[in-house]
């Protein structure tokens, strides 16, 4: 599904290059997603245009990688990168070249790109300029390496890490002699910084075919150097599916439990990620004992929603649909503590007595009582189950 308005955007800055007599072309994922009718998240431009030249053209602009070509024109009201079209120097660290030179023509530019199907443009009026046999491969649902596939993983190994996202979004193969290249230089995913790794990674936990992914990272070999057990743990990512990137990080985590310290460390998880993968962890540990009120009451419903789905992709026997979660939470007395109607200095004052470890105590036990609905949530309940119930309990003990 195309965003028109990007799509729009981007014609209507082509068209102002080329009237200043450049050429330029959508490039790269976009002409992918729009051959497969899939929604376009971002729409590059490419130019024979240098990016002095842009600025020229365009009275607002961002330079936001000027030294690798691209900037950023803000003329048509949504910004546009528009870069340069170029070639890659030498590259020495296995991620980025040490320089890169300008051209003119686009086939050099489209040649530097890393697979087939990400390596075609899309001019103005419609035509798509294929040079590698991207559109073939789209038909025969491949991922290919331009070129040489070694050289295209050693000038970038995370190149390697990306044709198995791919496969994990649109669920293609890779490429047999792709594949051979990935499993060669697989070692190289050593060189690349961890945060890229994480960002890979994030985005393949959404995507609609993550088995493959996972697949495809034990076949290349990829998993021997990255923590998560993904061979071993294959057969329990087939069921997995998620809109939501942490819930990738912590279904990885509950799937390695003695690892997750590693894991945290290793991908640079936030620390959103790590309180969600913790709440999601003891909801699930719970919900297999069988949840109360208090697990309800306490956890938002992402967290029950998700622990509930991790009990089902490993084949947990749950004895209530996914439905029952939220209305069991809808229906509970008070939603959050800010409700509760009881406080230490309303049980000091009633009783008389000095703050001190009875007050968590009785607040713990009148709470579960609200929530089993045992006990209204009102001043004069509240008063008459402290006496009636809670002292009496404590002085009979």
């Amino acid at each position: 599904m195309k965003q028109v308005k990007d799509w729009d955007v981007a014609l209507r800055v082509i068209d102002k290059i080329e009237k200043a007599g450049f050429e330029a072309v959508i490039v790269g994922g976009a002409v992918r997603d729009h051959l497969l009718q899939r929604e376009i998240h971002d729409v590059d431009v490419a130019t024979s245009a240098l990016p002095m030249e842009i600025k020229k053209i365009f009275s607002n602009t961002v330079d936001v990688g000027i030294e690798h070509g691209t900037v950023v024109v803000l003329d048509e009201g949504k910004p546009i990168e528009v870069t340069t079209y170029r070639t890659d120097g030498t590259y020495t660290d296995f991620r980025r070249p040490e320089e890169v030179t300008f051209v003119r023509d686009l086939p050099k530019d489209l040649e530097r790109r890393d697979f087939t199907i990400n390596a075609m443009a899309y001019t103005k009026d419609g035509t798509i300029i294929d040079l590698f046999g991207g559109k073939e491969d789209i038909e025969n649902r491949i991922i290919r390496a331009v070129g040489d596939a070694n050289s295209r993983f050693r000038e970038d190994a995370l190149r390697m890490l990306r044709a198995v996202r791919f496969a994990a979004q649109l669920g293609f193969d890779i490429d047999e002699l792709t594949m051979k290249a990935i499993q060669k230089d697989c070692d190289l995913i050593e060189f690349i910084a961890r945060e890229r790794i994480h960002m890979e990674f994030s985005k393949m936990w959404v995507a609609d075919y993550v088995y493959f992914g996972v697949k495809a990272l034990v076949d290349s070999d990829l998993a021997l150097y990255l923590p998560g057990n993904f061979r071993e743990n294959l057969e329990a990512w087939k069921e997995f599916h998620t809109k939501q990137e942490e819930v990738g990080w912590a279904y990885l985590c509950l799937l390695n439990r003695n690892d997750i310290e590693n894991i945290n460390d290793f991908y640079k998880l936030s620390n959103k990620e790590k309180n969600f993968t913790k709440k999601v962890i003891q909801a699930y540990d719970s919900l297999l004992k069988r949840w109360d009120e208090y697990d309800y009451f306490s956890n938002d419903l992402i967290i029950l929603e998700t622990a509930y789905d991790f009990a089902t992709w490993q084949g947990k026997n749950v004895p209530f649909e996914k439905e029952h979660i939220a209305k069991v939470k809808e229906h509970l007395p008070i939603q959050s503590m800010e409700q509760f109607a009881l406080n230490g200095n309303l049980l000091m004052e009633w009783s008389g007595l000095k703050g001190g470890p009875w007050l968590k105590e009785a607040l713990n036990k009148a709470l579960y009582a609200v929530l089993s609905g045992r006990v209204k949530n009102d001043e004069e309940h509240l008063k008459e189950w402290f006496h009636n119930e809670f002292i009496d309990e404590r002085q009979n003990h």
